[in-house]
């Protein structure tokens, strides 16, 4: 494998992190990218909503574990900086606070250096690493630096088991993962979902999907809250991300515009 990242990215084809920096309003995409962008766009034309509330609710999931007491944080998925890294969060409450992000994108490695920007007090990590691949997440020397597996650590899959198609395993990876960790810690999940959409529309999603190129993979409430079976659910339990613990009352879409799951339960 090449050691040079850059000479690693391949702009010919879309990836979900850079289409997600362009839904947020990012430079770091492509022409591939954007056109995959909005092919989906065509068929769920609220998309960059989603994209900004399921960072919101990022947000205010870290600051609710940060303020809970937890100092550890493993984030795969972590996709291209933006304002508002989980680092950045937990830190301005905790400066303690330690951080592994995963990503499997050559332009995030490149990027790396604006993830890893930590407080004196605290520590970041960045692996290079597919969430399908979690023996190699987990006994990654960087990650066993960083993090003390014998504590609590909060595993964010934020916006990444829609792009896990069921030939991928996509509960036994979670599974996995959940148990390398200890009791007391967190999962923390968002997921795209077809509960609002009719049959057509939920084949045309799944057409638009097709064509853009990236595998995706939306589940239904009940399939989303397979993954977090025997684990206890932080109130309000599963929902829409825009309705999981607002700070204060604001305008907010509807469910269906965002079309966004979102949880946070504690592992035993």
């Amino acid at each position: 494998m090449n050691s040079d990242p850059a000479a690693r990215i391949d702009v010919s084809k879309p990836h979900p992190a850079r289409r997600y920096d362009y839904w947020l309003g990012g430079k770091d995409n492509f022409p591939a990218d954007r056109e995959s962008a909005d092919m989906v766009a065509e068929a769920f034309p609220t998309i960059r909503l989603a994209a900004l509330e399921n960072r919101n609710f990022l947000r205010r999931a870290v600051c609710y574990l940060a303020d809970a007491g937890v100092r550890q944080f493993l984030d795969i998925g972590a996709g291209l900086p933006t304002a508002g890294n989980v680092h950045e969060i937990a830190q301005s409450i905790a400066p303690e606070s330690r951080i592994v992000y995963v990503d499997n994108d050559p332009i995030v490695l490149a990027h790396a250096r604006a993830l890893l920007n930590s407080s004196p007090e605290g520590a970041t990590a960045y692996l290079d690493a597919d969430i399908r691949d979690p023996d190699r997440i987990l006994t990654h020397p960087d990650l066993t630096r960083v993090l003390d597996m014998d504590q609590p650590v909060a595993l964010m899959l934020v916006a990444i088991m829609h792009f896990i198609v069921d030939d991928d395993g996509p509960y036994e990876l979670v599974r996995k993962l959940c148990d390398a960790l200890p009791a007391g810690s967190y999962l923390v999940m968002t997921h795209a979902t077809s509960d609002h959409l009719s049959p057509d529309d939920l084949a045309e999603t799944n057409a638009a999907n097709q064509r853009s190129g990236v595998p995706f993979r939306l589940r239904t409430t009940e399939e989303f809250t397979r993954f977090f079976t025997e684990f206890d659910l932080v109130p309000p339990g599963i929902g829409s991300v825009t309705a999981w613990r607002p700070e204060e009352y604001r305008p907010h879409p509807r469910a269906e515009a965002v079309s966004m799951l979102g949880a946070v339960a504690r592992i035993r």
